[in-house]
């Protein structure tokens, strides 16, 4: 396992220079971007090709087999071929029932401005609180009495718990999510939020709570994106410069929430000092500076920001280079590429023995999940016969690679991922 110790800590000199400092900061800028997040994957899996992996190889001509599952899986999923973005807002639609139009009713007659800022508290609260839930817990839906587990369940226990106003501290303005709203909540309250009881195990309630109460410190903090009262909605306000902006780059809502969200993240990794969020250490990183030997992953600011992009088009604001993001490292895009043998254990009892997320084999696991998706995705697309801007990644992820993982584990595993993984509740 590696950690936040090694050289994250010898990064911070006694006494730093003026360059030192700089190299840090520029350090950090470059861990936080999806250029980076490509590169140091790509590294890995080279180092992977050339047999210097104790934990996996790979075998890419499996990619065509992978890429035939997804294709069938996306073509029974969406007939029409019109598929939507992978984001939340498609876990809130489970069962057939349009819980963004019930938003939407409920907000009535607010302005487009207010619309989007309830839309992005909504998807950002809900997308926190969307790490593994494990394979024991159930969320039964009051209205509809259906029973709903894993993201979807997360999806719509939070959806709930916000239009009741779980979130907000403002009795007369429910639908938002601020950061007095935030602080109060505890581990008990998510648990009755959720449903949790003995029978009913809820994995990483603990570490969600804390979550959710960093977020409200992160939001009082920067004040100057998050305004008063401090609330994720007033990112759009920001990155529109009220209104004036009619189109933002995806990746801006990715630079804006890896910085703004930096702090929350209980991984503790830094560098310098500066928190990095899902970013690790791997020998196989590579890099030059202070950045050598990490890997950025961060798995849930990407899913956030997929996840927003929405808010904003619906909106009105164009969204360009969605393509820069990448495909998401957890456990149902990387367990589609071990069951399908892309991406084979060197070792049996790698699938046998539990993991920390901060493990050597699952940083790697999923450092490779990215860095082979790109490809997979290329392949899905010519079976589909559709270029890159008729089906970014983030479509051939929601159509995708996704669903086709989780049906295998479904198959293979009874919904398991193919590794044990120790989750806390804020990675996977």
């Amino acid at each position: 396992m590696t950690g936040s110790k090694g050289r994250g800590a010898s990064a911070q000199h006694k006494h730093a220079t003026p360059a030192d400092n700089q190299d840090l900061a520029s350090a950090v800028a470059y861990l936080r971007t999806t250029r980076a997040i490509r590169e140091r994957c790509g590294n890995i899996l080279d180092a992977v090709r050339g047999g210097r992996s104790t934990f996996f190889s790979v075998d890419e001509t499996k990619l065509d087999d992978a890429a035939r599952l997804v294709q069938r899986v996306t073509l029974e999923r969406y007939p029409d071929s019109k598929l939507p973005l992978h984001s939340r807002w498609r876990h809130f639609s489970v069962g057939g029932v349009d819980r963004a139009a019930h938003l939407d009713q409920a907000l009535g007659s607010v302005s487009v401005a207010e619309r989007a800022r309830s839309r992005i508290d909504l998807a950002l609260v809900s997308v926190l609180l969307d790490a593994g839930a494990g394979a024991a817990w159930r969320y039964v839906e009051p209205a509809t009495n259906e029973t709903y587990t894993r993201s979807e369940g997360l999806g719509v226990a939070s959806f709930h718990a916000f239009m009741r106003g779980a979130f907000s501290s403002q009795s007369g303005k429910p639908l938002q999510v601020d950061a007095d709203g935030l602080a109060r909540i505890d581990a008990d309250t998510l648990a009755a939020m959720f449903q949790v009881r003995a029978d009913n195990p809820l994995v990483g309630l603990a570490g969600r709570a804390t979550l959710l109460a960093r977020l409200a410190q992160a939001l009082r903090v920067r004040s100057a994106w998050f305004g008063n009262p401090p609330r994720p909605g007033h990112l759009f306000d920001a990155l529109t410069q009220q209104g004036a902006r009619h189109a933002i780059g995806a990746h801006e809502i990715f630079a804006a929430l890896v910085d703004l969200l930096a702090p929350i993240w209980p991984s503790d990794q830094k560098l310098g000092g500066h928190p990095l969020g899902d970013v690790w250490q791997h020998p196989s990183a590579g890099g030059e500076g202070a950045s050598a030997g990490w890997v950025p992953l961060h798995k849930l600011s990407q899913w956030l920001t997929y996840s927003l992009l929405e808010p904003f088009q619906w909106a009105q604001i164009a969204i360009g280079g969605i393509d820069e993001l990448t495909a998401l490292a957890e456990y149902r895009n990387g367990g589609l590429l071990v069951d399908t043998g892309v991406i084979m254990p060197i070792a049996p009892a790698l699938t046998q023995q539990a993991h920390r997320p901060g493990g050597l084999p699952i940083i790697e696991w999923r450092a490779l999940t990215i860095a082979l998706m790109d490809p997979l995705a290329q392949r899905v697309r010519q079976l589909l016969g559709a270029d890159m801007a008729a089906l970014p990644l983030a479509a051939v992820l929601e159509g995708g690679t996704w669903a086709a993982g989780r049906e295998l584990a479904l198959a293979l595993r009874g919904g398991e991922p193919p590794f044990k993984v120790i989750s806390d509740g804020t990675i996977f």
